[in-house]
């Protein structure tokens, strides 16, 4: 079976009605263009607002199912694709997370995950405003694949993949907001940053045999130039499409997921996994 993913890498307004709209016709415009399964960048309604720490922030979560999770159920439905979507959740009073959501191609919001790993780093608050995930790592069948979901901060943990690969996902989405700050831009730290993010994300695809696909918003917002650079990686952790630094884009790539069984079964690497050894996993050091 192979099935067309599409990512969406935009810039955000500060105006959240017109991210939506604007998020829309770019929706619309990858399924016209053939993609099935489209994933839209971290929290795509509004700028990344984790810079600051601001008690009115917290006025632009939803619920989920909302209205958010209402329009693009319908869309969804209307166009026959599945749309990932990443989400301010209010999940009731004082808990928020930062959520995705997967809707199936006839609309039906098939489940949600809840970013596992928060930061708080400079220019990254988000222990601010998230309550870490307790949904666990899973993976949902799609009429056009099973898939996974994780959260930028996420991208940095093998754990998280490997879970997420063995509950089954075919494709690894990363909904992402990731990019440096003004004294990092342009040296060799900066371009060394960028590179362990793409180099750590095509580690899960070869260690999982899957295919791995992040999404990053572009522009400058606040203090963070984001870098950009969404991509799609097979097992093999070969880029076969990329998006650029500045600019908006909509990629396309095609994804072979019949292959994925033949790399399993010629890299073995979850027959090999030696189980009954990795009880320290679950420990913060091994002393």
């Amino acid at each position: 079976m192979k099935v067309t993913v599409g990512l969406i890498q935009n810039r955000a307004a500060k105006d959240k009605a017109a991210n939506l709209e604007k998020t829309i016709l770019s929706v619309r415009s990858a399924a016209s263009r053939g993609a099935q399964i489209i994933c839209l960048q971290e929290l795509f309604l509004t700028p990344y607002f984790c810079q600051t720490e601001s008690l009115e922030t917290f006025g632009l979560a939803e619920p989920i199912p909302g209205p958010s999770c209402e329009v693009f159920s319908k869309l969804a439905e209307e166009l026959g694709v599945v749309i990932i979507l990443s989400l301010f959740e209010k999940r009731g009073n004082g808990i928020y997370h930062n959520t995705a959501v997967i809707i199936d191609a006839d609309g039906a919001v098939l489940g949600k995950y809840r970013k596992m790993h928060i930061p708080d780093d400079p220019g990254f608050s988000e222990k601010y405003y998230f309550t870490p995930g307790d949904l666990g790592y899973r993976a949902w069948d799609t009429r056009f694949g099973k898939v996974g979901v994780l959260i930028c901060w996420d991208q940095w943990y093998p754990e998280a993949a490997r879970l997420t690969a063995l509950a089954g996902a075919q494709i690894i989405f990363y909904p992402t907001a990731i990019g440096w700050l003004p004294e990092e831009k342009n040296t060799e730290l900066g371009r060394s940053q960028r590179n362990a993010w793409e180099s750590v994300q095509k580690g899960h695809a070869v260690a999982n045999g899957c295919y791995v696909a992040a999404v990053n918003r572009v522009g400058t917002e606040g203090n963070i130039s984001f870098w950009g650079d969404s991509f799609v990686s097979d097992p093999y952790g070969n880029f076969l499409s990329q998006a650029g630094e500045d600019e908006e884009a909509i990629i396309l790539q095609e994804c072979d997921l019949d292959a994925l069984e033949a790399f399993r079964c010629t890299w073995p690497f979850f027959r090999d996994r030696r189980i009954e050894t990795y009880e320290g996993l679950q420990r913060r050091l091994i002393d």
